[in-house]
């Protein structure tokens, strides 16, 4: 029942693409400003406000949300009005799946709301602070190496590559020559890497280089590598700006977390002792009927 009521929803904001528009706008500019408790239609006498309108388009789809105001305007209160006369034909005692329905949407709002008052208050500047510099601000910066390679498949190619270099050959031009690895074509240049980033014998013999110094043949299993280390950096610590949206989300879920353990560990909850229930009686719904 309920998916064919959202199909209805869609469909009414579908409608009004080609619909005269219901929206007005006013040009008296005495005019009181419109609440939530301004009356937008009365469906045989029962009114619908902008407060329903708006809460309605906050739960919308967000493909719909993307459509312009006077369409929402429009599909929304067209699928008010529709609903609003389809359940004044409703006849008879209101069905316990509806009844158990609206306990829960109004357990389940007033529940963010609590939580949503308790963000408001965790949410600071000076916890941002406070969480920022407990993960950042101790943090001894990694060290950052550039390097580039030369890639063959065999120890002796890699001695030859090496003889080569020594030589005084050029480090890149041999690369895009010699090398059989994706950054050959780029004269062997892998950019940045921190420490993880490599497999570990690439990682281990890159370290031990002084910048501009270039290594004997090293293998891993990708094949022989002729590392040169080009240059090193200390890694950047990002701003308190550039995590901030981290930040919030963690001290967000901390703070829920904690209000939900609290709420719960101060109500009197009971479960009677002696109830057993099978789990997969939660799929009857025919006992809502």
């Amino acid at each position: 029942m309920q998916k064919h009521l959202t199909l209805m929803a869609g469909a009414a904001l579908l409608v009004t693409l080609a619909a005269p528009s219901w929206a007005q706008t006013s040009t008296d500019t005495n005019a009181e400003p419109p609440t939530a408790e301004t009356v937008v239609a009365t469906v045989n006498g029962v009114e619908i406000t902008l407060g329903h309108m708006i809460v309605a388009r906050a739960s919308l789809p967000q493909q719909y949300q993307q459509l312009e105001d006077e369409v929402l305007y429009d599909g929304i209160l067209e699928q008010l009005v529709q609903q609003s006369a389809l359940a004044q034909n409703f006849e008879g005692d209101v069905p316990l799946r509806i009844t158990k329905s609206l306990e829960n949407e109004e357990r389940s709002l007033l529940a963010g709301e609590v939580v949503e008052a308790v963000l408001q208050d965790a949410i600071t500047e000076e916890a941002l602070q406070e969480l920022y510099d407990r993960q950042f601000g101790d943090i001894d910066p990694e060290e950052e190496y550039n390097a580039s390679h030369i890639l063959v498949e065999t120890e002796e190619a890699a001695l030859a590559v090496k003889e080569t270099i020594d030589g005084g050959a050029d480090f890149g031009a041999t690369a895009r020559e010699k090398s059989t690895g994706p950054s050959g074509p780029n004269g062997g240049e892998l950019g940045w890497f921190g420490p993880g980033m490599m497999v570990p014998a690439f990682e281990a013999a890159t370290i031990a280089l002084e910048v501009g110094e270039v290594s004997a043949p090293v293998q891993t299993q990708f094949g022989w590598h002729i590392i040169k280390l080009n240059e090193t950096r200390k890694a950047e610590i990002p701003t308190l700006e550039d995590v901030r949206g981290d930040l919030t989300q963690e001290l967000s879920q901390i703070a829920a977390q904690e209000a939900i353990q609290d709420a719960t560990e101060a109500a009197d909850v009971q479960v009677p002792a002696d109830l057993e229930i099978d789990p997969a009686v939660l799929k009857q719904t025919d006992l809502l009927e």
